[in-house]
């Protein structure tokens, strides 16, 4: 028998907090998040991800990247997390989930990437924490009552 090992999607804001001096509290949880995800080959990123941390990381915290440390960190994310690409039935997909649970696009995008890659959980402060649709439960790491074993 095969038992599939559960996966969480990390949102955009996760691995951004991880690089922003400004919230230090966030920086170390995103930390000790990514290291846990990553460790356990546990944690799913997008290209949509990277390409929204990227932006944020090199122009709007506090204390910017550099444009060589953002690309190292993206090529290390690369190479040791499960990559989702977006694609048209993602694109077609999230449209829905605009439509019928009115999300923003972006948002969309991350719940149809998730959803179309069975991939039950999603890490982010930017959905409902606790709540559940389609199969994709959406918790906010950041909150005092998150327990990463309890969400896989």
């Amino acid at each position: 028998m095969i038992y599939m090992t559960p996966r969480a999607f990390l949102d955009t804001n996760v691995l951004v907090y991880a690089y922003d001096r400004s919230e230090p509290l966030k920086q170390s949880i995103a930390f000790n998040l990514l290291d846990t995800l990553a460790n356990s080959g546990t944690g799913v990123i997008s290209a949509q991800v990277l390409s929204e941390f990227f932006i944020t990381v090199t122009r709007k915290i506090s204390e910017p990247l550099t444009f060589e440390h953002a690309i190292t960190r993206i090529k290390n994310f690369c190479q040791f997390w499960t990559m989702l690409e977006i694609n048209e039935m993602i694109v077609l997909e999230a449209i829905r989930g605009v439509r019928e649970y009115r999300f923003s696009f972006w948002d969309a995008q991350i719940w149809a990437a998730a959803r179309l890659n069975q991939v039950n959980l999603v890490l982010s402060e930017d959905f409902s924490h606790g709540s559940f649709v389609e199969g994709v439960r959406f918790i906010n790491p950041f909150l005092p009552e998150f327990n990463l074993h309890s969400g896989l």
